[in-house]
């Protein structure tokens, strides 16, 4: 399990994710997986929540649309979620992602759903709700930065779900 959050104000993008690898429900098994990483030459950034090898899957097949596509983040994000949709293999996946660039930001689920979010925030995972709440209050009460808010987001759903570690990793637009 973990939390991915990501956050856009100011025209400044920022996501952010913990580094929590767990077992079923009673184990830790690694505590800084990197689950936010840049793709796509660094042009993209994706985050993802779920199993680990879903995702690496997902970030590959992710990928390959970004290049059919010209680096076209929402037509690759469709394709993509149209493909997860229809493909028998990729509907096993259990795995969600957010995708990321210079202009957009987009949750992209395995349902086929493509979303850009209304309040420029997102947030998945298990602490994914307290992440996007928090994140929502500072958006709207404070004046820090995307990247602080990111981060500060995944700290807060840290210090809640068990799921969720302090091993945080954030990347920016």
């Amino acid at each position: 399990m973990t939390t991915i959050a990501a956050v856009r104000k100011n025209g400044h993008t920022a996501i952010a994710g913990d580094g929590q690898v767990t077992l079923g429900e009673k184990v830790i098994m690694k505590g800084n997986a990197q689950k936010v990483r840049r793709i796509y030459g660094g042009k993209v950034v994706i985050g993802f929540a779920g199993g680990v090898a879903d995702a690496f899957t997902l970030e590959d097949w992710f990928e390959k649309k970004l290049e059919n596509h010209a680096g076209n983040l929402r037509r690759a994000a469709v394709a993509l979620a149209q493909d997860w949709r229809k493909d028998p293999m990729l509907q096993k996946l259990e795995a969600m992602m957010i995708v990321m660039n210079d202009t957009d930001l987009l949750l992209v689920s395995g349902s086929g759903e493509v979303i850009d979010p209304d309040d420029d925030v997102v947030a998945i995972g298990s602490g994914g709700n307290y992440a996007q709440a928090a994140a929502m209050a500072m958006i709207q009460h404070t004046d820090m930065a995307a990247t602080d808010i990111a981060h500060a987001a995944i700290d807060i759903a840290a210090s809640i779900d068990i799921f969720t570690n302090h091993n945080i990793i954030v990347e920016s637009f």
